[in-house]
This record gives C-alpha cells, sequence and structure tokens, in this order.
C-alpha cells in the first residue's frame, strides 16, 4: 500500500498507524458535524421565530468549519512537510481548484459582460430559462429575481452564454401586456375588435399615449383574440391584464358572444 500511494509523489511512505489516525480524524468530524446538527436544531426550537434563521445560518458554516480542520489536521499526516512535497501538493489542490471553479469563473465573465452591455438591471422582467420575473439584484457571480409567485431565484450569469434571455421591460418602466380572448368563430368579427381597445383604453393601469392594438387569428375551435397594450408600471402588469380580462369578458357578455370551448376529451370505454 505504501508504494502505491508513494507513486503519487507528495505522498510520505504511510503506515497502517497513519491510515487509521485519518480514519479517526474523519470519524471524529463526522461525530462532530452530528453533534453540531443536533444542538442547531435544539437551539432552533427554544429560540424565539425571529431568531431562528440567524440560528439555522450557523450550521452550514460550522460543517464548513469542521471539514477544513479535518482536511488541516490529515494532510501533515499523509504528507511529508517538506519544500518539494509542499509545492507538488499545492500545484496538485491547485489544479483541481481551476478545474472546479472554471464554471465560477465563466460566471464572473459573463456578469462583467452584463454590467458593460447592460443585459440586463435591477427591476427589469426577464425570462431565463422559463423563470420569469423581476431582477432584484446583480451580484459578481449571479443575479436575484423574484417571480410573480413571490420565489426568488438565483441564476448564474453562466446561462448569458448557452440560454436566451428575454428582457420585457429593457431599462423601461413600462412593458406590453398580451390578454388573451377565446371566441366562438360565429360572431361580427368587425365590432369586437374595436370594444376591446376601448376596454384596454380606459384602464386606469394603461401607459397614456401608447397604440393598443388587438391581433385577431382564427383556429380550428374558434377565433383567439390578443388584446395588446403598455402597462404604467411594469410592477403592475398581472394587475393590468387581471383588469382588462375581467372588464373584457363583461363587454363581451354584454355583446351576447359566446366564449370558445375546447373539445372534451373522450375518455376510451373498457
Amino acid at each position: 500500500m505504501s508504494d502505491d500511494l508513494n507513486a503519487w509523489g507528495f505522498l510520505r511512505r504511510l503506515t497502517w498507524q497513519h491510515v487509521l489516525l485519518v480514519l479517526a480524524v474523519l470519524l471524529l468530524a463526522r461525530l462532530l458535524s452530528v453533534l453540531v446538527r443536533w444542538v442547531v436544531l435544539h437551539a432552533v426550537t427554544k429560540a424565539p421565530p425571529r431568531l431562528r434563521l440567524s440560528i439555522l445560518r450557523a450550521m452550514p458554516i460550522a460543517h464548513l468549519l469542521i471539514g477544513a480542520g479535518a482536511v488541516a489536521t490529515s494532510v501533515p499526516i499523509l504528507v511529508e512537510p517538506t519544500l518539494r512535497n509542499v509545492v507538488a501538493l499545492a500545484a496538485a489542490i491547485g489544479l483541481g481548484v481551476a478545474f472546479a471553479l472554471k464554471d465560477y469563473g465563466s460566471s464572473l465573465v459573463a456578469g462583467l459582460v452584463t454590467v458593460l452591455e447592460n443585459t440586463y438591471q435591477p427591476g427589469d422582467w426577464i425570462k431565463v430559462d422559463g423563470t420569469y420575473g423581476e431582477v432584484k439584484s446583480i451580484g459578481l457571480r449571479a443575479m436575484s429575481i423574484v417571480t410573480p409567485d413571490d420565489t426568488e431565484v438565483t441564476i448564474p450569469h453562466l446561462r448569458l452564454w448557452s440560454a436566451s434571455i428575454f428582457n420585457a421591460s429593457s431599462g423601461n418602466r413600462s412593458l406590453l401586456c398580451v390578454t388573451e380572448f377565446y371566441l366562438h368563430p360565429d360572431h361580427d368579427a368587425t365590432t369586437t375588435p374595436r370594444r376591446l381597445k376601448e376596454i384596454a383604453e380606459g384602464s386606469p393601469y394603461r401607459k397614456a399615449d401608447t397604440p393598443v392594438t388587438v391581433i385577431v387569428q382564427e383556429k380550428p375551435w374558434g377565433t383567439h383574440y390578443r388584446l395588446k397594450a403598455y402597462v404604467k408600471e411594469s410592477r403592475d402588469q398581472f394587475l393590468f391584464m387581471t383588469d382588462l380580462t375581467l372588464r373584457g369578458k363583461e363587454a363581451l357578455r354584454a355583446m351576447g358572444l359566446r366564449f370558445a370551448q375546447a373539445p372534451y376529451a373522450e375518455t376510451p370505454r373498457s
């Protein structure tokens, strides 16, 4: 075993005593981690609610310190502390760290590009990998966005290289909102767009002096209306679309129009 391990170049000629000592250090570190977990969880149950999250944050920090201590204790047992061995070990660790952190470095570069090109900024509403929300902060490695359901999502800048980033506001307070309606194909398609435009123009959430358009598409199941208008404040976009949906449905019903209904799936009989 000693000859095989010595092939690494910087490992000392090991004996079973060295191996058992390293195993004892790792076992002690594991027991300390379990003890810390138990102490922290027990303290959380006794602490006031306002302090629980702060106490829980101590757990990963303690585990990190225990792991670092175990490594710092084990290395002198395995490696003869000579200049040649220290340099060889540092080179091996540096190579491993560089390989492990290549994505981190790529994220840092992408973050710099993001700031210089102003791809997105705090306050913008963007969509990345199917996640849509408002940019809250931009860090060196990642950005934080908050979805409409008030969920914070951290997305590394690395996605700038491989994913499409949809920016709905691009530094503006306003953005375009699209509200959809589905009507039965048998109706007057000349007056309906005008009525929907009046609904949008009368909304208190709409940004003044901006165009309102209605796109009409015929589908096999009915007629698809897309009412497009700009909201005054980007944070009110969902309130704006809710207002258009409710008032639009009421106006369409008052016109005696029927809404499209998707066919029900037939369940095969056994």
